[in-house]
């Protein structure tokens, strides 16, 4: 496998590639293409699978830039998406698609615990089989995956890459001890790679998953009940809003799930994270292309919660709800080359000075 560096302009096809991949794939000179199929799009769209890469747009676009394409990938679940599942008839097609096209495919398996869940629970034919056995299902269709081990496999810190190409694998090996350290120890010591096994074996035996998924679907379903726009069916590890029905006076080119975030954080003291138009929109020959979506994530951490700490979020949102109209917008006055959000700095536009 080439690696993206040596093929400048390159094509990264995936369902909806996260920000960090986003920024290591401009970092390569690559282009990132998101083909995530159209009611993934749709945050009050209720079809259970809404991660899945839509396979016409794939199959078009393999017919007309076949030679651009460097790799395939799949996020399991889709975060930026609303942390929406992907069946495994769609993992199984695209697996189909990149291997008759002689394409690499790889899996973004962060969340592919919970993925593994939803497949149990919503797709036909797999309610009997256990986590266990539909995570060696999806794996096994994959030329590798790599996997932030802080999600499913519930440790503070790491990851790890897996790879059934042996000269690759060693490519890697050379990289990380130059950037890392030597395999066995490189990045990670001994009990954080022990706390990973422990993690993922404890995920994957599905009480974990079940009583996680739960808690956010409760979170959920109660901010819809309370006429808070949230994205549907619930999804995986957090509630995520829909700032564009919730603050319609705000334009995407003053983010405002951004201006949800902070309203959030100052009336509550709840931390959360924009997953929008500071997130995903960019400039094009001065022109601004918002994200599809303009989304408030309120990821849950693991075994914390209790169900007075939703009530409260819900409380909070409740009370934003009352005042929306007074909630101004934001616009970027110092800003980096890659990835934004994480360093740039904003200042807030009054309502009455919105465009």
């Amino acid at each position: 496998g080439h690696l993206l560096k040596d093929r400048p302009n390159s094509l990264v096809v995936s369902n909806q590639s996260f920000d960090t991949t986003v920024g290591h794939i401009l970092y390569n000179k690559s282009i990132p293409v998101d083909l995530v199929i159209e009611e993934g799009k749709i945050s009050r769209n209720l079809h259970p699978f809404k991660g899945n890469m839509d396979i016409e747009k794939l199959k078009s676009l393999i017919l007309k830039k076949r030679r651009d394409i460097s790799i395939i990938t799949l996020v399991l679940t889709n975060n930026a998406g609303g942390g929406q599942p992907v069946s495994l008839e769609n993992i199984s097609q695209v697996a189909k698609i990149a291997s008759e096209n002689d394409l690499p495919f790889f899996l973004d398996a962060a969340r592919v615990i919970e993925n593994c869940y939803f497949i149990q629970q919503r797709e036909p034919g797999y309610n009997s089989k256990t986590l266990g056995e539909i995570l060696k299902l999806i794996c096994g269709k994959a030329d590798g995956i790599w996997m932030s081990a802080k999600k499913d496999g519930y440790v503070n810190i790491g990851g790890f890459i897996a790879l059934n190409d042996y000269k690759l694998a060693n490519k890697l090996r050379e990289r990380l001890i130059l950037f890392e350290g030597f395999p066995s120890y490189g990045g990670m010591a001994g009990r954080d790679l022990e706390a990973m096994a422990t993690g993922l074996e404890e995920a994957i035996t599905g009480d974990v998953v079940a009583h996680r998924i739960n808690q956010v679907e409760y979170l959920i379903k109660r901010l819809d009940e309370e006429g808070i726009p949230v994205v549907l069916p619930p999804g995986g590890h957090a509630a995520f809003i829909d700032a564009k029905i919730f603050l319609p006076h705000i334009k995407p080119e003053h983010f405002p799930a951004y201006a949800l975030v902070c309203e959030l954080y100052l009336l509550g003291g709840i931390r959360s994270v924009e997953i929008g138009s500071l997130m995903f929109g960019r400039h094009e020959i001065g022109i601004f292309l918002p994200a599809n979506m303009e989304l408030v994530r309120l990821t849950i951490p693991r075994r914390t919660y209790e169900k007075a700490h939703f009530d409260y979020i819900i409380e909070i949102l409740m009370e934003i709800k009352e005042n929306t109209g007074s909630i101004g917008g934001y616009k970027i006055i110092e800003e980096p080359e890659l990835l934004r959000h994480f360093t740039c700095k904003l200042l807030p536009v009054k309502p009455d000075q919105l465009l």
